[in-house]
């Protein structure tokens, strides 16, 4: 059984492939939201900022770069999730279908993973194979909400609890950084200031990615309701008060000098935003992504 199905339409720079490509970029999609809780949608992601891809330009200003002149990029489809009326049994499917087409060894040889949701409970299996990877990983994550609970309304792998689950594995190297927060309860926000993992101004967050060492792996798990739902408002928890997409530009000129080895990106919804915009945005998002990975 194929752990992949091709995407509606590759991204629009990207080589498809059904196979990871080692030492090269590795796209995947994970088309799920059955655990999202207040406006469902997500599971339409992948598709919807690969096919408006191609009304991008290739070439970034920011980072002075074309992604066209990068070889190794390549588009492997959306994975294979469960078609049940089991939600769990379902990313469970999705989830296991990931590991099996990527584990540490992969990522250990220079293959960079990006994975699009979907929703944010998707992030688990590519957080913990670099986490499995990397014992000194920094995690970084941006978001409107801390992730912490454990587990939210009877789902251990919530798109709520995330950050909670990837915290199982971590190891005494492992470092996490948040930034962008601006929801939560009051025991997740306890645990971030008691465990210091939270910064609350983008100076202090920009500062402490700097100060990461050079050789010290970084991977960026991006919900994308971190963008002020006034940039971004095809996403199905938005949060006031959000980040603009200067400010995450300002992180890619940071993590292009570092050693930044994957990422995901997750929480679009593009049937919230009839404008399409949102899905350009996050289309966006992904070249410069892939433009800050490639070596």
């Amino acid at each position: 059984m194929s752990l992949v199905k091709p995407a509606s339409t590759p991204y629009e720079f990207f080589k498809p492939t059904s196979k990871v490509v080692p030492a090269a970029i590795n796209m995947v999609g994970f088309e799920f939201d059955g655990t999202a809780c207040f406006r469902k949608g997500t599971v339409e992601g992948p598709n919807a900022l690969r096919e408006v891809s191609f009304g991008i330009e290739s070439y970034s200003p920011y980072q002075e770069k074309d992604i066209e002149e990068q070889d190794a990029i390549y588009d492997l489809g959306n994975l294979v999730v469960g078609n049940t009326n089991d939600i769990d049994q379902n990313w469970q499917i999705g989830t296991d279908n990931f590991f099996k087409l990527i584990n540490k060894d992969n990522i250990k040889n220079n293959t960079r993973v990006i994975t699009i949701g979907g929703e944010h409970s998707i992030s688990y299996a590519p957080i913990k194979t670099y986490l499995e990877a990397f014992d000194e990983l920094v995690l970084l994550h941006l978001d409107a909400h801390a992730d912490l609970r454990d587990g939210y309304e009877g789902h251990h792998y919530s798109h709520a609890s995330i950050i909670r689950r990837a915290l199982d594995h971590f190891k005494p190297g492992h470092e996490l950084i948040q930034y962008g927060i601006r929801s939560g309860t009051k025991d997740e926000y306890k645990y971030m200031n008691e465990h210091r993992t939270i910064r609350k101004s983008l100076e202090d967050f920009l500062n402490s990615v700097k100060s990461i060492s050079d050789e010290r792996a970084i991977y960026l798990t991006l919900d994308l309701d971190y963008f002020d739902p006034s940039f971004f408002p095809g996403t199905g928890t938005p949060e006031p008060g959000g980040e603009t997409f200067h400010s995450f530009i300002s992180l890619i000129k940071i993590l292009t000098n570092k050693n930044f080895v994957g990422c995901d990106v997750v929480e679009l919804s593009p049937s919230i935003d009839k404008t399409g915009n949102s899905s350009v945005f996050a289309a966006k998002v992904i070249r410069e992504l892939s433009i800050a990975l490639s070596r």
